[in-house]
């Protein structure tokens, strides 16, 4: 009966330690958070620039009365870059909300600087939404430049093949490094 009771007790140590993460993952989600942070810090940069110089009016290069943007691709540039940085603000405050829960669970334990129990679900869970917020603020920041572009150079409906290059290099190159990104956090969780 008593090695019954050993066996019982080491089973059900095993199927706790799966739940909570290792002292070198904690570091490395201490590490994966404040990159995510500096990021967002970034981004935010950016869409105050973008709000702060929105004088579409001034600034429009295109000869063709009809290519000017009007007041709705103004007002959606304003709500996209709302919008992103709601998301951005979001994922920043997760993610420090997070760094903190793991500073704070590092500081009970004097022996070990880097060693803390943080159930590891709870752990993906903030970590998604940190990187999720991160990815749909970049979305909204891409679709507020596509604003831009189409109230300096013209609008993509007139067909000018400056501002089709423009809008499809920008896409195309921001959806390979969000392809990239979101691949990374999924592939780091079957880890």
């Amino acid at each position: 009966m008593a090695d019954s009771d050993i066996e019982t007790n080491t089973a059900s140590s095993n199927s706790n330690t799966n739940h909570y993460s290792t002292s070198s993952t904690t570091s490395v989600h201490v590490t994966a958070l404040d990159g995510i942070v500096n990021a967002n810090s970034l981004f935010t940069v950016a869409v105050f620039v973008g709000i702060s110089f929105d004088q579409p009016r001034d600034l429009s290069l295109t000869n063709r009365a009809e290519c000017n943007a009007g007041t709705d691709v103004e007002r959606d540039l304003v709500v996209f870059e709302v919008i992103s940085f709601a998301f951005f603000l979001f994922s920043s405050l997760v993610a420090q909300g997070m760094k903190l829960a793991i500073n704070l669970l590092n500081s009970k334990e004097t022996d070990e600087v880097f060693k803390a129990n943080i159930n590891s679900d709870v752990l993906r869970l903030g970590v998604v939404g940190a990187a999720g917020g991160c990815v749909l603020g970049c979305v909204f920041l891409l679709l507020s430049i596509v604003d831009v572009i189409q109230l300096r150079i013209g609008l993509l409906s007139c067909g000018s093949s400056l501002t089709i290059h423009t809008v499809l290099a920008l896409v195309v190159l921001v959806s390979s490094a969000l392809s990239v990104y979101i691949f990374t956090v999924f592939y780091s969780f079957r880890k």
